[in-house]
């Protein structure tokens, strides 16, 4: 048997069984807890944002308490054990390598194999005088209810789409209304999912913004400094720019933004940055360095800020992995491609007299 390690930090104690020590955690979450989960948000050690698998207890369960099953990725753990205060249950982690369950279960790490695997290494029918297991209804793509009955003799019920109904689930002979199975993703929803996308560009693109301010002070009348202060710092603030359209007002405007694909809607934002970033440069459209320059942004903006938007199929509730192969055939060449004439652009606009 192989059981959860005590010593973790949100670990408060442990119950005794036929197969050892179960780990108990409380449905309180401390202040470390929610830190974590602020961090993770973030990105800050995101994929090692971790607990060990196995079984845990919540509060003081016995053999006829729910077994509810989760990720190993300690946000779906938190929110799982935070729904559920006075509950007595035992909770199954699975080993997902640290990805929430809707994304395991797509993946194949929260899957039948695994699920039969751990409740085999956890010693569960040893524990529990019932065979049901309660599994999030997300985990419907990686789990085969069927198999794990036939192979471990548990059957798979699955539960209400947000650990918060668990509750009234729970109460109600483990029956879910129409409510609890369907998936919302409302603005609230979508502004939790922001700061880890938003980061993650955010780094590479710190990287650009040095390259193109020194590029930005070549060629030109005037000297390197001058040129740089002018055409550099706006290349600064236009990568910015499209940075948040693509990463911040692309989820934030999802529904309401024009067009099915990811990238078209952030194409559509980044149009609309562009033109706004644009208008501070009309004054320079009388020459053709300044068309130049103000054409090859109108190119780099949306194919950067529709990039980015496609980053955001992850996240979405209404993506398959299909669609997004199929749409990422063809829109991502056309992003490199306005993207290299872009830049083209821009750095001829700097030697052309």
């Amino acid at each position: 048997m192989s059981l959860p390690s005590l010593n973790q930090p949100f670990v408060e104690g442990s119950v005794q069984t036929r197969v050892g020590a179960v780990p108990q955690v409380s449905s309180s979450l401390a202040w470390a807890d929610r830190w974590g989960s602020v961090k993770a948000r973030w990105g800050v050690g995101r994929m090692h944002y971790t607990i060990d698998s196995g079984l845990y207890a919540l509060g003081s369960p016995d053999g006829h308490s729910p077994v509810l099953v989760t990720a190993n990725y300690k946000m779906s753990f938190d929110r799982l054990r935070e729904a559920l205060p006075g509950r007595q249950a035992w909770i199954l982690v699975l080993e997902t390598e640290g990805i929430n369950v809707w994304c395991a279960a797509g993946k194949g790490t929260f899957g039948t194999e695994e699920l039969v695997r751990r409740i085999a290494s956890s010693g569960l029918e040893q524990i529990v005088s019932h065979r049901e297991l309660i599994l999030p209804q997300l985990a419907g793509p990686g789990v085969a209810a069927h198999q794990v009955k036939k192979l471990a003799g548990f059957k798979v019920i699955y539960g209400p789409i947000r650990a918060t109904d668990l509750p009234s689930f729970l109460d109600s002979d483990l029956k879910a209304n129409a409510e609890m199975r369907q998936k919302t993703f409302p603005i609230g929803e979508r502004v939790v999912l922001i700061p880890v996308e938003f980061v993650s560009a955010l780094k590479w693109t710190l990287l650009m913004l040095p390259v193109f301010f020194l590029l930005g002070g070549l060629g030109g009348p005037a000297g390197f400094w001058s040129n740089a202060l002018d055409y550099g710092l706006f290349a600064v603030f236009a990568l910015l720019g499209a940075l948040v359209a693509g990463s911040v007002l692309t989820p934030l405007l999802l529904p309401w933004l024009p067009g099915r694909a990811f990238s078209l809607k952030g194409l559509g934002i980044g149009l609309i940055t562009a033109f706004i970033f644009t208008a501070f440069r009309a004054g320079n459209l009388d020459g053709w360095p300044g068309r130049f320059e103000i054409v090859g942004w109108f190119l780099m903006i949306p194919a950067f800020s529709a990039y980015l938007a496609m980053n955001f199929t992850g996240a979405s509730t209404y993506t398959s992995l299909s669609g997004v192969k199929k749409e990422m055939k063809w829109a991502v060449p056309l992003e490199i491609a306005g993207g290299v004439v872009g830049l083209c652009l821009w750095l001829g606009s700097r030697f052309t007299a």
